[in-house]
């Protein structure tokens, strides 16, 4: 690498870490800012009986986008209205049993202002967060959330930067305090989130991956090491149930167990499985989620699962590769 290259190289990352250490410092500049005001844009929300209009323009407009996006997908029903289509239209879809959240840095941008009246006269809740306390939006808004910087990452303060981090920053503050407000889990987000691996993650169950019916590896327990290594070859799941006469679980024999016991030189034609199987083995239900049931065996460094019934009956049985193939490893 040439010097002028070199030069190069240590001039950006210079500015990269500049820009972090003021953006850094925008969050800073807003912590207070999650005060009571901010409390009470919370419970406003939270109490609406309608949706969470997000509308700004620009940068502050892509900003509110996303925030209306993270609070639908956190179980706050929210939508983003852009403001000059809204004075074109679209106000039609606010109702007085909305809660409008407008954004802008400045608190002055016309098409933001332009729809403030009829917002009132509507009787809509209006929450402004703004940069400015002392701006049209502010003073008109029910509540107001400021989130003022010191200092735009741009050096000629022009590109809306830090700004938009500290909007950004606070929307995801507002949508987590709500989140825990109402109590959502993974469950309800998995409800909005049933493509792609995500999808997968939170909505599949242990039922949906087992083996079951002939497929689940199982013998009794007066079969003997052989019969227990057939029924593993069989299964190819690298595992066994053992049961008891009313084919309730007594135990598990893996891949592992085997080589134990060859160390031990154990005879496999006559010693019986159950003198050397592993006992009181970790179980799941068939409705578990598959990624609990994947915490489970990458806490006690398992490989695979049996899966029982209320009566510890073997309904079925899954490993590590079965929990690949679904996408939830």
């Amino acid at each position: 690498m040439t010097s002028t290259m070199t030069s190069k190289a240590d001039e950006f990352i210079a500015q990269g870490l500049r820009v972090l250490d003021i953006e850094r410092a925008a969050i800073d500049d807003i912590t207070p800012s999650v005060n009571q005001d901010f409390a009470r844009a919370c419970d406003l929300m939270l109490q609406c009986k309608g949706r969470v209009v997000v509308t700004g323009m620009g940068k502050s407009g892509h900003i509110g986008n996303k925030i209306a996006a993270t609070l639908a997908s956190t179980g706050t029903p929210a939508f983003f209205v852009h403001p000059g289509e809204a004075s074109h239209g679209d106000l039609g879809m606010i109702t007085s049993q909305d809660v409008v959240f407008a954004m802008s840095n400045s608190g002055e941008t016309g098409e933001v202002v332009s729809i403030i009246p009829v917002i009132k006269r509507l009787g809509v809740t209006l929450v402004s967060m703004t940069g400015n306390p002392q701006s049209t939006l502010a003073r008109l808004a029910d509540v107001h959330i400021n989130v003022a910087v010191q200092t735009e990452a741009c050096p000629l303060g022009l590109a809306p930067t830090a700004s938009t981090t500290a909007a950004l920053v606070m929307g995801d503050a507002l949508a987590v305090a709500l989140l825990n407000a109402r109590g959502f889990t993974a469950d309800d987000f998995a409800m909005s989130h049933p493509g792609g691996s995500l999808g997968r993650r939170l909505l599949l169950r242990v039922s949906d991956i087992m083996h079951d019916g002939e497929r689940l590896p199982k013998v009794g327990q007066d079969a003997i090491i052989k019969d227990a290594l057939l029924e593993i070859s069989r299964k190819g799941l690298g595992m066994t149930a053992i049961v008891d006469d009313n084919d309730v679980l007594l135990g598990i024999f893996t891949d592992g167990d085997l080589r134990r016991i060859l160390d031990q030189q154990v005879d496999v034609h006559t010693t019986k499985i159950a003198s050397v199987m592993t006992a009181r083995c970790v179980t799941v239900h068939p409705q578990m989620l598959a990624a609990e049931a994947l915490k489970i065996m990458e806490d006690k460094k398992i490989n695979g699962l049996v899966v029982v019934n209320k009566q510890q009956c073997p309904v079925g049985a899954f490993n590590m590769h079965d929990l690949l193939r679904a996408g939830v490893l």
